[in-house]
């Protein structure tokens, strides 16, 4: 079969890594350029409905959120080609933390108390102390901040209305501030069922022991380490089950990839936020402990087939640590050589995400760089892989977080 994977980040080389690896698909398409596509697929400028569906591709893979938000999956659909990724309506779970909060109090579904304002006055007036401030659409990860005081909160609210994400920011909600350990879990969805993945921790925060800005994500590691079993069960149970029964009850069935991040409180998990599409830098690991075929997988999640089974996941554990350019999530400086780049195994990737190759060299041309991913039987030995390789790479102005998985690595 042929397959179309729209997205050119760290995530999609990820997918493209492990799509290309499908015993099922004779060809892979791509939208975008990527250091890590050029052995593996075939670039194709045109992705309109009527170019896919002149290729005879089978299946459209969505990899970033914007896409999704515009209606991609819906004209796909339209058109009649099997998709992965939901619709412009359900992807407001992401494009919309206004809905997706509202969505969470229809239907019961855990998550830190909220108010939504349109201006500065009202939102500095439900400002009572330490809080989180939200824009309220898409801001690549960015549009979160996490205040320790009144102050810093109507800092952050400024910063917003004055423009700094956009339209993003036309609103802003203010969120009570929760406390606890971070997990992310993704989860398979058809519309009707879902297939929940190994818990992920992302490390969202720019510095060493969460210090900083958020960014996109610094690193994470899979499967997290304090993620029993029985947790996963009750995310399922009062998160993933409801969202998707919810969804489909009010006529916006969800096939794709729903990621939820959780706060774990003292009075249980807490939903901090949904997004419609594979989390970066969460996929990189989990599509190398996968232990299967998703090539299948995402077809039968877009037909609304998933079967009824666990997913098959190698033992051990995988870590990706982020390397940036120092001044991330500021404006950083681009064209730098990337260089000492090792060959890439099953158990060890650098996932290429601002990256682009010029001619025979690599430059960095975004903030986050690359996603250097490795596998071990356990979750040390991964994260020593990972490091080692991080710091026989290089790259002018190269920095990273050193803590990524849980401890410290100076």
């Amino acid at each position: 079969m042929k397959v179309l994977l729209v997205g050119g980040g760290g995530r999609e080389h990820a997918l493209a890594w492990r799509i290309s690896q499908s015993s099922v698909v004779d060809t892979l398409y791509v939208s975008h350029d990527n250091p890590g596509f050029d052995a593996v697929a075939l670039q194709m400028d045109d992705i309109s409905p009527n170019a896919v569906s002149a290729l005879g591709i089978d299946l459209v893979v969505v990899g970033p959120e914007g896409p999704l938000a515009d209606g991609i999956a819906d004209r796909m659909r339209a058109a009649g080609i099997a998709v992965f990724g939901p619709s412009a309506v359900a992807a407001q779970l992401e494009s919309s933390k206004r809905f997706a909060k509202s969505f969470m109090d229809r239907h019961q579904i855990p998550t830190a108390l909220w108010s939504v304002h349109g201006d500065v006055e009202s939102a500095n007036a439900a400002v009572q102390g330490p809080c989180v401030v939200k824009a309220d659409g898409l801001a690549a990860g960015k549009g979160v901040f996490v205040n320790s005081s009144a102050e810093e909160a109507c800092d952050a609210i400024d910063k917003i209305f004055e423009g700094a994400f956009g339209s993003a920011g036309h609103q802003v909600l203010i969120e009570e501030r929760l406390s606890g350990p971070e997990i992310s879990v993704l989860a398979l969805c058809d519309g009707e069922r879902a297939m929940p993945m190994l818990p992920c921790r992302d490390h969202k925060r720019r510095f060493d022991q969460d210090r900083g800005p958020n960014t996109g994500g610094m690193g994470a590691i899979c499967p997290s380490p304090d993620a029993t079993p029985e947790l996963l069960e009750m995310v399922c149970e009062t998160v993933i089950n409801p969202v998707v029964r919810g969804m489909a009850a009010e006529g916006m069935p969800f096939r794709g990839v729903l990621y939820v991040g959780l706060m774990l409180t003292p009075d249980g998990p807490k939903v901090l936020e949904f997004n419609v599409r594979f989390g970066d830098p969460e996929c990189q690991p989990l599509m190398m402990m996968l232990d299967e075929d998703i090539v299948p997988l995402m077809l039968s999640a877009a037909s609304g087939t998933l079967p009824n089974r666990p997913m098959r996941w190698r033992t051990g554990a995988s870590c990706c640590v982020v390397m940036v350019a120092d001044a991330y999530p500021g404006a950083v400086p681009k064209g730098m050589v990337i260089e000492d780049i090792p060959h890439e195994t099953q158990d060890l990737v650098v996932f290429y995400a601002g990256a682009r190759r010029d001619g025979a060299q690599v430059r960095a041309v975004g903030g986050r760089v690359l996603g250097v991913t490795a596998y071990a039987e356990d979750a040390d030995t991964a994260q020593r892989l990972a490091y080692s390789t991080v710091e026989a790479i290089r790259f002018d102005s190269a920095d990273w977080r050193t803590d990524i998985g849980g401890k410290g690595r100076s």
